[in-house]
């Protein structure tokens, strides 16, 4: 008993505790500022027809962005061809949302299997590749998913109210996204995680204080009140928040697997850009199926 006694507090002795870095996670917060001020004023300036191609232009700014980010993170197999493979998957995808005459989200289902189809399809041409390609799945998929789901925000915008749903939607995770991080860069307590640079208060707060940004901008905005916006801005919120954190973890894991560190720009992009393309689909959703 003694003895195992002592292996286990050689083993919380061995756990690094990855130190808070008030710069950089303010560094992170002002990017995090600048692609809900790019993502919510495009919108606002698009219009008809033509006039949807400026906005299609800053998406597609921000999903290559993505691609740079995750794809450096995450090193998929055949990490060149399925960076190439996601950029042209990001420009279909924008066509797709900007061409037809109607507005509607089926088009981009089908180019997110296209385009994983053929990203899995360019893992199994080398040998080294086909044997990671099977546990990459779901990483692959992501990257893919993560890429057209920007593209919804275009189609969103179509809609009767979805230009104030970007509003509200993308207003609250921007402002989540930058509290939890500036608070982290104050009080990052209490640490979620030795590995994980982060606090949940900082978490809180920032899903709590984009749901109060959302409430206050729906007493302004036509087609909402208070609560509603109150409503889809938690949501919206929250799923940026987690989505940010989540990228936290999956960095964690992979020092503790001993993978090699990646870039340290795209690392740290990572974050603020998850957090908004999984917002970007909730925000359709219940603009769609809750508010109109």
């Amino acid at each position: 008993m003694a003895t195992a006694a002592v292996d286990d507090e050689d083993e919380l002795e061995e756990v690094e505790v990855v130190p808070v870095r008030p710069s950089l996670s303010a560094a992170i917060a002002g990017f995090a500022a600048l692609l809900a001020v790019g993502l919510i004023f495009g919108a606002q300036t698009a219009g008809p027809g033509s006039a949807r191609i400026p906005y299609a232009i800053v998406i597609f700014g921000v999903q290559l962005l993505f691609v740079l980010a995750w794809t450096m993170a995450i090193r998929p197999p055949a990490l060149p061809a399925v960076a190439g493979i996601c950029v042209a998957v990001a420009l279909i995808a924008d066509l797709a949302a900007v061409w037809p005459q109607s507005a509607t989200i089926l088009p981009l289902v089908y180019v997110s299997i296209g385009g994983f189809a053929v990203a899995v399809l360019s893992q199994l041409i080398r040998p080294d590749d086909r044997a990671q390609a099977k546990d990459s799945l779901s990483s692959t998929l992501l990257i893919v998913v993560g890429v057209v789901s920007f593209a919804a925000l275009i189609v969103l915008g179509r809609e009767p109210l979805g230009t104030q749903t970007i509003f509200v939607c993308l207003a609250a995770t921007g402002v989540s996204l930058i509290v939890a991080r500036l608070t982290d860069a104050v009080l990052a307590w209490p640490r979620l995680a030795p590995q994980v640079p982060r606090g949940a208060a900082g978490v809180v707060f920032g899903a709590m204080a984009g749901t109060l940004t959302a409430a206050v901008i729906g007493s302004y905005v036509v087609g909402f009140t208070p609560t509603s916006a109150a409503i889809a801005g938690l949501v919206a919120a929250s799923l940026g928040a987690l989505a940010d954190l989540a990228v936290g973890y999956a960095e964690a894991g992979r020092q503790m697997a001993g993978e090699p560190p990646t870039m340290w720009i795209a690392r740290h992009m990572q974050g603020p850009l998850g957090g908004f393309a999984l917002a970007a689909p909730a925000a359709y959703t219940m603009c769609v199926l809750f508010l109109t």
